[in-house]
């Protein structure tokens, strides 16, 4: 009996010590399924999924960049956000079935209208490699036996696509390693975390699962300068920090249930900004460790 109580307390420890509540600061709120947060170098850039707008927010001020009424209209219900080097945002586009490019006066074009004269699934997040070319996921069904998701490389000047895979299970986040030698995919409905290998001209190899997780979907991913993966727990309530190894290290407490992606950003990189889809919110918190600074970011 004894030996059953230490070592309930032992567990014990371990799980308050793994788990962090640290201080949240809400930026925004009355979103619509916020998600895609992408920092240029001075704001923040949010879609709201459902509301079929991108909000901008610098420092507390959280306005309106681009929304449908707004003509030439291309917009219709973005997901996943980043910026390019030329300091234009891109972005997946599932009520299109598109890849947009949006200039910094709310312009936008369709730069990949879809694959084989078909239009996407449902494009959903997208990363720079380091070569330039724009990879993106594009999920269709869920579940565990409906492995019908995809991941594209696209030339975003020749607006030319390549399928790399076809047969993943709602593949989701994605992010590249800081030596840009890896990718990282979320595939939520397995409820893991695959790798691949990353070749100097771009093409990817060997997919392996780098970590299994608990109950949840992880969504949106996202490195520190360390190496250390940062993941968006959607159902949790919680960000898992994952060493190089795919352990988790600790956890992040967050203020809803359903935080659904991450983005580093400030001068410093050394603010953490969530999408949370619970509260329909954003919000941001500092930590010690600066963010990846993503390949092709405009600062």
């Amino acid at each position: 009996m004894c030996i059953k109580v230490l070592l309930f307390e032992i567990l014990l420890f371990f799980s308050t010590a793994l788990t962090q509540n640290i201080t949240w600061q809400k930026l925004a709120e009355d979103l619509q399924f916020p998600e895609g947060p992408a920092w240029n170098g001075s704001a923040l850039f949010v879609s709201s999924c459902y509301g079929g707008y991108i909000t901008r927010i610098e420092g507390t001020v959280a306005e309106t960049f681009i929304d449908s009424s707004m003509k030439p209209f291309n917009v219709k219900q973005s997901n996943g956000l980043t910026f390019g080097k030329d300091g234009n945002l891109y972005a997946c586009d599932y009520g299109i079935g598109a890849i947009l490019k949006i200039t910094d006066k709310g312009m936008t074009e369709i730069i990949s209208p879809g694959y084989e004269g078909k239009k996407y699934n449902r494009p959903n997040d997208l990363a720079f490699s380091p070569q330039g070319f724009l990879f993106f996921t594009d999920p269709k069904s869920y579940g565990k036996d409906k492995p019908d998701g995809r991941l594209f490389k696209l030339n975003i000047n020749s607006g030319e696509a390549e399928l790399i895979e076809d047969s993943l299970c709602f593949p989701n986040g994605i992010a590249f390693s800081i030596d840009g030698k890896n990718l990282f995919i979320c595939e939520s409905a397995m409820n893991r975390i695959l790798k691949f290998g990353v070749a100097d001209d771009g093409r990817i190899s060997n997919r392996t699962v780098f970590i299994e997780l608990p109950g949840g979907d992880p969504d949106g991913i996202a490195f520190d300068n360390s190496g250390r993966l940062y993941c968006a727990h959607f159902g949790s309530g919680i960000i898992y920090i994952i060493s190089k190894e795919g352990k988790i290290l600790s956890e992040l407490k967050t203020p809803g249930k359903k935080p659904s992606n991450i983005e580093f950003g400030g001068d410093d990189l050394k603010t953490l900004f969530i999408t949370e889809d619970e509260t329909n919110s954003v919000y941001k918190t500092l930590v010690e460790i600066p963010g990846q600074k993503l390949f092709f970011a405009p600062f």
